[in-house]
């Protein structure tokens, strides 16, 4: 059967899911997929190539079929989107930031992101500059979440938790607390939704009044 380059690119996806991306190679997933190493590179010269494809498979939809929301809802549900996106794979985000996000569904999903502050009032550099602030949030909490190795309920993180805030003073303590207790879609949401207010209070008023009609 001839091997097509959608294959390998799912190929690849689902080996990811299977051993992560640190056990991703090029000679593996040709065991995977029944074929030599190097039939690979016939679709993807090398693997950084690959995983450039792989990531921006991962950005496919985000930026689509918004609803008639303000601008402000608008840049949550993609953020949330993205998000999303992201955890569908085993090591989503550490795959997205260790590529280069220029293939066409990253770069049309920024340009959503533009977009959307562009008719909130911000200049295109101001929209850029806030694209890869809202991008990193995104991308950094989704990296973390994937990482984490302790769920809350094991009893060795329990007693490791107790040792971090011994001997801290007690609102660092209740601080530390509500981070590591708090689920990661709460703590995503509410990261997102500052961010999103942070943004709004860089709006000029009268084009805030006009965005919000």
């Amino acid at each position: 059967m001839l091997l097509r380059k959608a294959d390998v690119l799912e190929g690849a996806l689902k080996f990811l899911d299977a051993e992560g991306l640190d056990g991703l190679t090029m000679r593996k997933l040709g065991a995977a997929l029944n074929v030599q190493g190097g039939a690979l590179y016939r679709h993807y010269p090398s693997k950084a190539a690959l995983l450039d494809a792989m990531a921006d498979k991962l950005f496919e939809g985000v930026g689509d079929s918004l609803p008639d929301a303000p601008w402000s809802e608008q840049l949550y549900i993609l953020g949330d989107r993205l998000r999303t996106a992201l955890l569908t794979h085993r090591d989503g985000a550490r795959l997205v930031s260790g590529t280069h996000s220029t293939g066409a569904n990253a770069v049309a999903t920024a340009g959503v992101i533009v977009d959307i502050l562009c008719r909130a009032g911000l200049t295109a550099a101001q929209a850029g500059s806030l694209s890869f602030a809202l991008y990193y949030y995104v991308l950094g909490h989704t990296i973390d979440e994937q990482t984490q190795s302790h769920p809350p309920a094991d009893d060795d993180w329990q007693s490791h938790k107790a040792q971090l805030t011994a001997g801290l003073a007690p609102r660092h303590a209740d601080a530390l607390e509500s981070l590591i207790s708090t689920d990661p879609a709460e703590r995503f949401a509410y990261g997102l939704r500052t961010l999103i207010e942070g943004i709004a209070v860089r709006i000029p008023p009268k084009e805030a009044a006009a965005a919000s009609r």
